[in-house]
């Protein structure tokens, strides 16, 4: 028997607790059109086995890459040994690429990094499908408590909201802070803040910094609020993005000059057309995908503005900004549920932020309006 409904009724966190206690094992699926992305979570005994998300799927291929710990030679050495029951992971540790526990730990925190996501969406539909979790192909196999990953998880929401203001996104590029005169010369550093100075180049993000350490995202980012607020370090938005990632992100700020030109020049059909191409190149920066909003906004195309905020949350859904932008711009179209969603969620983020007395208020406003709305109907 299935287990669905929105999350509005019954939150993640309840959901998860839910199929903890009662021991089930099958598939959760869990979706949002906000995010216009879906979570998939397997489950064996209330154990969590493996999660994954649409918009950055858990593979130990990608995982171990990322890390630099898996070359095209380990690939092929580990697929020509026969399939014996397990996936591609238990193969790569047979043939020498990884040790077992170094698999496990990636794998532990790419699911972490999943569950951890799932449990900041606040809308959305989730579905339960009991079924026999042998039969599902994955990479490999472990089991993670729930209930730690539910307090984990729980206590990071609380930590990433303290740190929000110092340290805005894991795309961030730290960077060396200018040395005082008056300032000793000998830093004092542990360990683990020696190994975050040590990567920095200029042009890795925190991201790419927690995925060559084989770190936590999380830990990262609280090693680089550390640094940041002792001065060590600066953090700065990304305008040298990575290689996979610059030619959409230059297409996209070609097309949004364009669109500006477009608006300044009287020609808002042109400028639409722009604008919306920026959208369809899919960039990396949600900076960018802010910027077509505010060009798609002005032309009163709202419902495009929302689509193209809404991918700005999915490639950033660390940074404030785009959600307080989306709350506004679901507003204009009536779309009261996201509005609430978006606010609640920048709330969370930047509790101590200079808008947030505005986007109180506008959560007050939208409860009087939904009211209302309730009341002229139900009338």
């Amino acid at each position: 028997m299935a287990i669905e409904g929105p999350l509005r009724e019954l939150g993640i966190h309840d959901v998860f607790q839910l199929l903890d206690l009662s021991r089930k094992t099958g598939a959760l699926r869990v979706t949002s059109e906000l995010r216009d992305d879906e979570g998939y979570v397997l489950f064996e005994g209330g154990k969590i086995i493996h999660a994954s998300v649409k918009s950055n799927p858990t593979s130990i291929e990608r995982i171990l890459r990322q890390a630099g710990r898996l070359t095209d030679a380990d690939l092929a050495a580990a697929r020509a040994i026969p399939m014996q029951g397990g996936g591609l992971g238990d193969r790569l540790v047979q043939a020498g690429a990884v040790t077992q526990k170094e698999m496990e730990r990636h794998l532990h925190q790419a699911i972490e990094s999943v569950v951890f996501e799932l449990m900041s969406w606040r809308e959305g539909f989730f579905s339960f499908e009991e079924c026999a979790v042998g039969d599902v192909p994955i990479d490999a196999k472990i089991r993670m408590s729930t209930e730690s990953l539910l307090m984990e998880g729980a206590r990071r929401i609380d930590e990433w909201s303290r740190i929000a203001d110092k340290v805005p996104s894991l795309s961030a590029i730290p960077d060396l802070a200018p040395v005082e005169d008056d300032r000793a010369s000998v830093l004092d550093l542990l360990p683990h803040e020696w190994e975050v100075l040590m990567m920095i180049d200029g042009t890795r993000d925190l991201r790419g910094i927690a995925g060559s350490l084989g770190r936590s995202e999380f830990e990262i980012a609280k090693i680089a609020y550390g640094l940041v607020t002792t001065g060590v370090v600066a953090l700065r938005t990304s305008d040298r993005p990575s290689l996979p990632h610059l030619t959409a992100i230059r297409g996209a700020e070609s097309a949004i000059e364009r669109a500006w030109s477009c608006l300044a020049a009287d020609k808002p059909d042109e400028a639409l057309t722009a604008a919306r191409m920026a959208l369809s190149l899919d960039a990396a920066s949600g900076e960018a995908h802010r910027a077509a909003a505010r060009a798609l906004a002005l032309l009163k195309r709202h419902a495009d503005a929302v689509e193209v905020l809404r991918r700005a949350v999915q490639a950033d859904p660390l940074t404030p900004a785009v959600h307080l932008d989306l709350g506004f711009a679901a507003l204009r179209v009536g779309d009261f549920g996201s509005a609430r969603a978006s606010w609640e969620h920048f709330l969370r983020l930047a509790p101590t932020s200079g808008d947030a007395g505005r986007v109180h208020a506008a959560l007050e406003a939208l409860s009087r309006l939904s009211h209302l709305v309730e009341a002229h109907h139900g009338g």
